[in-house]
């Protein structure tokens, strides 16, 4: 066989190759990006298991509202992170379940517990500080999310901007544009069908900001590990995710940041939990 045929069969097949793995990795794409095993579902009924693997943590656009450059808020540069696999609540934690925690353990009650506007036994507990967090947290057996896990349990691993797409649409969240006016108040956990995230969280874009693990550096990104980061290791505010209702839907992007004292107790922030899996 000439060399000239060899090397057209060898084309051949290289194409043909690249081909089928294309639409190999189609499909794979189209396929539920996390597949709970029935025995976690019946253990942790109110998580969802996120997999290993990687995806691509921050947002490089720099935004050009006056407001947020006036808090200096910048949530790059993009970076690709590995994560182990980890359980996150579907839902925000609720009034409910922080009253039975304060009811066994005698805690003392959020500042927003006789607030009409917030205790309603379904919505999200919410003036809660840092340590009533990490409390709430280890009393049920679980632990804050770091900033890492709660964004890959937002948005995936395709980048979206929000946990439903790359379009905000405030009928899908609970922020200061989708609010009729009137009374301002956080809403049920779980109302959204629609707005969920690809992984099955409630509420990641709105409703309440959520505790994370980790201390706040806004230059964080260029030097955090690439596998499990855990934050900086000291820091004066605390990182708190997903946006709130008295903020607007650009705050409940995915990749948004921000921080506030760990004795912060605003009626917008709250929180739901990871765990990490049993070996």
């Amino acid at each position: 066989m000439s060399k000239h045929k060899s090397f057209i069969i060898l084309l051949f097949v290289y194409f043909i190759g690249a081909y089928l793995a294309g639409k190999l990795l189609a499909e794979e794409e189209k396929r539920p990006i996390s597949k709970e095993s029935s025995a976690a579902v019946e253990k942790y009924p109110d998580m969802v298991l996120i997999p290993a693997g990687e995806f691509t943590m921050g947002d490089n656009t720099r935004y050009n509202w006056t407001f947020m450059l006036a808090y200096n808020i910048y949530d790059g540069p993009e970076h690709v992170v590995y994560l182990d696999a980890y359980y996150i609540d579907k839902y925000e934690v609720t009034n409910e379940q922080y009253k039975k925690f304060v009811e066994e353990t005698g805690y003392s009650m959020p500042r927003c517990w006789n607030d009409a506007r917030f205790n309603r036994p379904n919505q999200p507990v919410v003036g809660v500080t840092w340590d009533d967090a990490v409390a709430y947290a280890t009393w049920a057996g679980k632990r804050l999310p770091t900033e890492a896990e709660w964004e890959k349990a937002a948005r995936g691993t395709d980048k979206r901007l929000w946990p439903w797409g790359n379009k905000f649409d405030k009928t899908k969240c609970t922020v200061w544009e989708s609010q009729e006016t009137g009374l301002r108040e956080t809403t049920p956990v779980g109302k959204y069908e629609n707005g969920k995230s690809p992984y099955g969280c409630y509420d990641m874009a709105g409703n309440a900001w959520e505790w994370c693990a980790d201390y706040y550096d806004q230059n964080y990104y260029y030097v955090s590990s690439s596998k499990n980061p855990q934050g900086p290791e000291t820091g004066q505010q605390r990182v708190i995710r997903g946006g709130g209702l008295l903020y607007f839907g650009h705050y409940a992007r995915c990749a948004a940041r921000y921080r506030v004292p760990p004795y912060a107790q605003s009626p917008q922030i709250g929180l739901r939990c990871a765990k990490t899996p049993e070996k």
